[in-house]
């Protein structure tokens, strides 16, 4: 495995060469065309000042004759090697004493035949180094007789060129070697923090959730340094509720059971007393009604963990649903002494899941009758705002403690209640309500009663 350290030192180094390369092309460019430059205007001064020479004092004298007598006035006077050309291209002269030929071959000949300066760059024969060429008109009174040439190796230039080019590269090295430790050191800023977040998570892999991300910058790794903590929490908090769920579920499973198993013990005597029989048979018909209740609601919490619930809409007529709540619970409300109202109006169909949605009420209902003492009123009020239904359900029951609410709909939360039970139904009914599009809302006082407030759209859930 290559290590984040390595790899951004590598791309440090690697970007740092590339500038590097980059400005020293373009230095040693700029030095070669300085130079170049300079020499071009050396030989154009110097050819230019032999040329103004010729027009003033030998223009009298044909080429040839000047040649002959008065060479020596040019050459002398320039360092570079001079030639003098007619106007057929043809060489009469040339200061080193290169055969005489032709040179209207060459760029600057021609553009000094056709009365223009010219300049010239490349190879000959005589030499091992290119050759600069400046060639400029001769003239003779108006009219043009000859070429003047200065020639000059560019082997001193060139040397000048390399040696300052080895300082630059050597310059650019060190540059690269000094930006490079460096990089190491700014990896090390990084990678160091990403180790020790790194050796955080390992351990919380590993089970250990109580420990700490110190976090030191406010950046990404400052930001993961967050999340990690507040993963821990979150999964300390959830171990805890979900110890609270299986100690809470396994104490009211061991209560029916505990039950059953005495009566079912104490039928096997064979009683003849039938009164005792059928208490007996009642209460282990009543306490397997409990068992298959809390198994229903394990089930379904299931599902909903494992996202395999999915609702059956339709249009649902829900005046006639709460209407049938309403005939279902008031027995309940009669043995117990409470009050019990349904207020319903006109409602156009909606669409949901009937039955699911009969869970939620009656799930919120047995929690309102089970904390609503008996003489209490328990009131269920369904109205029209706007494009949603508006279901309330209030108790006048002992309430819920404010530090409670935000918790109430948790998964596995239970109350501190001796009536609450395994924290399952209330989550189940809000997450059912979610999936039809709407909201549960929970207002609570305590020894004032609760409020809980469910919107439902008219519209069909798409």
């Amino acid at each position: 495995m290559v290590s984040i350290k390595k790899r951004l030192v590598v791309n440090f180094v690697f970007i740092i060469i590339i500038t590097v390369v980059i400005l020293e092309i373009f230095l040693i460019s700029s030095i070669r065309q300085y130079y170049y430059k300079n020499l071009e205007g050396t030989l154009q001064n110097q050819i230019q000042i032999s040329a103004d020479l010729y027009h003033r004092y030998f223009s009298d004298a044909t080429l040839q004759d000047n040649i002959l007598n008065n060479v020596d006035t040019f050459w002398k006077q320039a360092t570079a090697q001079v030639e003098i050309i007619d106007m057929e291209g043809r060489v009469l002269m040339d200061s080193i004493g290169v055969t005489p030929g032709t040179a209207n071959q060459f760029e600057d000949v021609k553009r000094a035949l056709a009365g223009e300066t010219g300049k010239w760059i490349g190879d000959v024969d005589y030499d091992t180094e290119k050759v600069m060429a400046i060639s400029y008109p001769l003239y003779s009174g108006e009219m043009q007789v000859g070429v003047l040439r200065f020639i000059a190796s560019l082997r001193d230039v060139n040397k000048d060129i390399v040696r300052i080019a080895y300082v630059f590269i050597a310059f650019g090295a060190l540059v690269t070697l000094i930006t490079g430790i460096v990089s190491i050191f700014l990896a090390n800023t990084i990678t160091g923090s990403l180790k020790e977040v790194t050796t955080i998570a390992e351990k919380m892999a590993l089970g250990d959730y109580y420990t700490e991300s110190k976090k030191k910058n406010n950046d990404e790794i400052g930001k993961l340094s967050d999340i990690l903590n507040s993963m821990a929490k979150e999964i300390v908090k959830k171990e805890q509720l979900k110890n609270d769920f299986i100690s809470s579920v396994s104490h009211e499973l061991r209560t029916p059971l505990t039950s059953i198993k005495g009566w079912a013990i104490t039928l096997k005597q064979d009683f003849e007393d039938r009164s005792i029989l059928m208490d007996g048979l009642e209460i282990i018909e009543k306490e397997s009604d409990r068992l298959t209740l809390m198994v229903e609601e394990l089930l379904d919490f299931s599902k909903f963990v494992s996202g395999k619930v999915t609702l059956e809409i339709k249009p649902v007529d829900l005046v006639k649903v709460l209407q049938h709540i309403k005939t279902q619970l008031t027995p309940r409300a009669i043995r117990e002494q409470v009050d019990f109202k349904v207020i319903t109006d006109k409602f156009p169909m909606i669409y949901t899941d009937e039955n699911r949605l009969k869970q939620v009420f009656i799930n919120l209902l047995d929690n309102a009758f089970k904390f609503t003492a008996s003489g209490g009123t328990i009131t269920m009020d369904a109205k029209q705002e706007d494009e949603s239904i508006i279901i309330l359900i209030q108790d006048t029951g002992c309430g819920i403690p404010i530090e409670e609410l935000p918790k109430i709909k948790e998964k596995f939360y239970k109350g501190k209640s001796s009536k609450s039970q395994n924290g399952i139904g209330l989550s189940i009914s809000d997450e059912i309500i979610k999936m039809m599009d709407g909201s549960l809302d929970i207002q609570s006082q305590v020894e004032k009663g609760t409020i809980i407030k469910i919107t439902l759209p008219l519209r069909e859930v798409v």
